[in-house]
């Protein structure tokens, strides 16, 4: 890629600010380097159709933001041993949040109001030591495992404390181990203790407190075939669950730009001491896909005494029926999945992209009293990257979500996400 020299001014002064290591400056540290600057623009309205929720004055949350996330990454020195740090700088202003419409989560709350913060600003390193094909990084960091995924669907993302340890040193299998202290949430600007998914039909309850400051995890995925990807991690949020999760992938190529993927997960949670967490999650998604289309159905399954087990806040669940606002693993709930994509790159409309799906969910426990818990929800999504020219790498995505329930909110949302990526390195 061809850069100016106002982009690459950017780059090196990016790096210089975000990753300090005059002394480190080798060929490898800089050659390698890679630097993102994307703007991101954020409308965000959520009617909330029954009049006493969330609270009897909030009709509606509602609030437009400008964001602006920087990532770098440095090569790593010369030698046996490398280092290198990463960065993650994030800036968020408000443009538009009326009265009584915050809670968008797209910006900080400002307690003294009950509204939002002007603006919010964060800085996440991390540095790294590479041996072979083995890496560890400590500080500041995202995650996306099947044990621990971090959210990224707000103005600025989720990120977490801790440490990771990546292995590659043999062919098709990867390793990966981590400890994690402590959360710095997508609306947040300050770090702080652990804690546990425990609202909605859950049924999970904790004792001395919801929080924590450990949360552990060892796995790995191994390629069994070409086509057949399995994978297993151990997780423990300390004192509240321990989960062992398994999945496996198959992709069966069939005709000519014809497949079958099949996607199974499982779950085992138990409590650690202060929680009565007990839960066996089941799901299953298969999708077949034709040139630009894709079909798709799923399956999930809860089972135990209570629903799924995972970090809060807003961590992203590894579920297959995790969407746009629900995750359809209350106790005992059972939920199927449609889902249609068509990518329009296939007709000669590369960038353009359109998602529908249907989920609906029963078997629901609720009081003695009162008849099974059903809810569902619709989402569509459409989304246009600009391919070339002056607007190349813009982005314009709606998301649209519909939910009812007949024991949680009823909801209306539209998401009007504009975002543009530079690359500086």
């Amino acid at each position: 890629m061809t850069q100016s020299p106002l982009a690459r001014a950017v780059a090196f002064a990016t790096l210089g600010t975000c990753l300090t290591l005059p002394s480190l400056a080798q060929a490898e540290f800089i050659k390698d380097s890679k630097a993102t600057l994307e703007a991101r623009n954020f409308y965000f309205n959520r009617d909330f159709r029954q009049s006493s929720n969330p609270t009897p004055s909030q009709a509606k949350s509602e609030e437009w933001a400008q964001g602006f996330i920087l990532r770098a990454e440095s090569g790593y020195t010369e030698g046996t041993v490398g280092f290198g740090l990463d960065a993650i700088g994030m800036l968020g202003f408000k443009l538009d949040s009326g009265d009584g419409t915050a809670g968008s989560n797209l910006l900080t709350p400002d307690k003294s109001s009950n509204g939002s913060q002007d603006y919010s600003s964060d800085l996440a390193v991390a540095g790294k030591v590479k041996v072979s094909k083995t890496t560890l990084r400590v500080g500041d960091m995202q995650y996306k495992n099947m044990a621990i995924a971090s959210s990224d669907s707000r103005l600025t993302p989720q990120v977490f404390k801790g440490g990771q340890l990546i292995s590659q040193e043999i062919d098709g299998l990867i390793l990966d181990g981590g400890y994690v202290r402590e959360v710095n949430n997508r609306n947040s600007g300050d770090f702080e203790d652990l804690s546990i998914t425990s609202g909605g039909r859950r049924g999970i309850n904790v004792t001395g407190g919801n929080s924590t400051d450990s949360f552990t995890f060892l796995g790995g995925t191994y390629k069994l075939t070409q086509n057949l990807t399995g994978a297993y991690y151990y997780s423990n949020l300390e004192d509240l669950y321990k989960q062992n999760s398994f999945n496996l992938v198959h992709v069966l190529p069939l005709a000519d730009k014809q497949t079958l993927k099949t996607d199974l997960r499982y779950a085992r949670s138990t409590d650690d001491g202060r929680s009565n967490v007990d839960n066996k999650a089941l799901g299953a998604m298969i999708t077949y896909g034709i040139d630009g289309h894709s079909f798709g159905l799923g399956y999930q399954k809860m089972s135990g005494d209570t629903g799924f087990a995972y970090l809060a806040t807003s961590t992203d669940p590894f579920l297959v029926n995790y969407v746009q606002i629900g995750d359809f693993a209350n106790k005992d709930e059972q939920s199927w999945q449609a889902r249609y994509d068509f990518n329009f790159a296939s007709i000669g409309i590369p960038g353009l992209t359109f998602m529908t799906r249907y989920l609906t969910g029963d078997n629901v426990e609720l009081a003695a009293n009162r008849s099974e818990g059903k809810e569902w929800e619709r989402n569509t999504e459409l989304m246009y990257v600009f391919q070339e020219g002056a607007l190349k790498n813009l982005g314009v995505r709606w998301r649209n979500a519909t939910v009812r329930s007949n024991f949680a909110n009823d909801l209306d949302e539209n998401r009007l996400i504009v975002s543009y990526t530079l690359p500086l390195l």
